[in-house]
Order: structure tokens, then C-alpha cells, then sequence
């Protein structure tokens, strides 16, 4: 009876380990059903959208920040880049890649409120909390969120959209 019970209990595991082994490989809460991987020269950076001040670099890694689904992007920031105090309906996760990224939340910007974070750092913004940045040296971000991506500024002022 112990073989018996140890042979299905093998049965089982070996069952569920090939199961697991034919899912293919970046499907699983993965934006697209292609693996992707980067080093830093695969990355393409190009011009961030006009709904963030000037400067800045957007390179997609995964999925499409204009569509509904989960999408990861990084953002190439330069010295003293300043986003005025915002929203975005969904959650924002953001990891510091490198330099200094400079958080605060509120619906005013303020100095003494912001929160240092270094490389290897990480933040998240629930949706609907008004959050604000600014750069210290170059900085690298990466933000993981829900698409479609929005951005609603605190005071209309702010918005870069407002400005042309």
C-alpha cells in the first residue's frame, strides 16, 4: 500500500512538473506572449510623450502603455527633470534603475516632502494618489502599471499638454 501511494504521489509530481514545463516561457501575468528580454543596448529610447515635460526618453520593454493590460517602460530622466503633482487612475510600481529619483506625495509640490530613492529603489503610487518627482543627477526609472496609461495633473498649469 506504501508503494502504491508513494508511485501516484510520484505520478502526480512529474504530471504537474510537465504541465508547468510546456507553458511557454513570459506568458505568465506577462503583457505579451513572447519572451523579452533586454540587456541596456537592446533598450530603444525615443521622445516621451507630450503628456510629461520635455527631456525625457520612454523606451517600451513590454506591452502598450495606450492599451488596456499590464505594460513595463522605463524612462531616461535628466538632471533635475520635475513632474508637477499628479494622478493616474491605476496603480504606478516604479523602480530607480540608476540615479536619484525624488518623490513626494500631496497636491503641492513640495522640497522638504520629497523622499530620496537611489538605484534599486522602489515605489508605488496607489491610483488616484497625487504624487509629484523631480531628478537628481540623470536617473533611469521603471514603471510597471495597467494600461491604458493617463496622467491627470493636480493643477492644469502643470500639464505640458496646456503649454504649446
Amino acid at each position: 500500500m506504501r508503494r502504491l501511494a508513494f508511485g501516484v504521489a510520484v505520478l502526480v509530481v512529474v504530471m504537474a512538473a510537465a504541465s508547468f514545463a510546456q507553458q511557454p516561457v513570459g506568458t505568465k501575468g506577462s503583457a505579451s506572449a513572447a519572451a523579452a528580454v533586454f540587456t541596456p543596448a537592446d533598450v530603444s529610447w525615443s521622445a516621451a510623450p507630450d503628456s510629461l515635460p520635455a527631456g525625457a526618453q520612454i523606451a517600451v520593454l513590454d506591452g502598450d502603455p495606450g492599451a488596456a493590460g499590464p505594460f513595463t517602460i522605463r524612462l531616461k530622466l535628466p538632471d533635475g527633470y520635475k513632474v508637477g503633482p499628479h494622478w493616474h487612475p491605476t496603480d504606478e510600481n516604479v523602480t530607480v534603475i540608476d540615479g536619484t529619483f525624488m518623490v513626494g506625495m500631496g497636491d503641492q509640490f513640495s522640497e522638504s516632502s520629497l523622499k530620496a530613492l537611489g538605484a534599486g529603489s522602489f515605489g508605488k503610487m496607489p491610483q488616484h494618489m497625487n504624487h509629484y518627482a523631480v531628478t537628481k543627477g540623470p536617473t533611469t526609472i521603471q514603471i510597471e502599471s495597467t494600461g491604458p496609461f493617463a496622467i491627470t495633473y493636480v493643477n492644469p498649469s502643470d500639464d505640458p499638454r496646456t503649454k504649446k
